[in-house]
């Protein structure tokens, strides 16, 4: 779906760039939807998920269709999608928003951890999610569900544009998770937010240092005052940032 391809100098600065200041950024674009809505850190990370999305689409399961030896298939796409999303990607489910039967399970989470992956989003529930907590990767759920994702789910298609807790997702788009939760970047716009979002950063830390010091808000944030810019330049300075 796009040709971009997330750098390792982006990925850094995403890294240190909090979802709110992207809503905030994608806000000013117009962009008021990229917010995954109802999920959550299944363990929260000190380190921030940032990859390019490989996305895997459920639609609801037809009894006939989805028996237990569905498993055996070599090509089932929940599989398949485990064993093909990229290293540095982050595999993001179609679950249609319904947790009442898991997604995946520790096992194959854990598969598509060693195999190199940044994260794993999905709308839905996963089963065994201490196990999936307890993975250095982030992972992002509804809540935990415990039954098979055979009983609700049918994996149907891998790498395709889905709807994830309301946002558009399309193959390629850059993911960023922290404690808060998950915003998506269309791809096109990856790099000038992560150079926008670096310097919103930069300035929300002075306005957070001039708070705790006793400063009012106004003209401070947003900055309307001369003198708060003249302090900001030369707090940079002082920081070197």
């Amino acid at each position: 779906m796009t040709d971009y391809v997330l750098s390792d100098a982006v990925r850094a600065r995403f890294k240190k760039i909090s979802t709110a200041s992207l809503a905030t950024a994608l806000f000013k674009r117009g962009l008021r939807n990229q917010f995954i809505q109802g999920v959550v850190p299944v363990s929260p990370k000190s380190e921030t998920m940032v990859g390019q999305a490989f996305t895997l689409r459920y639609i609801v399961a037809r009894e006939d269709r989805n028996p237990i030896t569905v498993f055996r298939n070599a090509d089932h796409p929940q599989r398949v999608a485990i064993e093909t999303c990229p290293p540095g990607h982050v595999l993001v489910m179609d679950s249609r928003k319904d947790a009442r039967a898991a997604t995946a399970g520790s096992i194959l989470i854990t598969r598509l951890a060693l195999r190199g992956a940044a994260g794993v989003v999905t709308d839905g529930g996963f089963r065994d999610a201490a196990g999936i907590g307890a993975l250095d990767m982030p992972a992002y759920f509804a809540k935990p569900s415990a039954p098979t994702n055979l009983t609700l789910h049918e994996a149907i298609d891998i790498n395709v544009p889905i709807s994830c807790g309301d946002v558009a997702v399309f193959p390629g788009d850059v993911l960023v998770g922290d404690h808060d939760g998950v915003m998506v970047i269309p791809a096109h716009l990856a790099d000038e937010l992560a150079e926008e979002c670096t310097a919103m950063e930069s300035y929300e830390d002075f306005v957070l240092e001039q708070v705790k010091a006793g400063e009012a808000i106004i003209g401070l944030y947003p900055q309307t005052n001369d003198e708060y810019r003249e302090r900001y330049e030369a707090w940079r300075k002082k920081n070197d940032c």
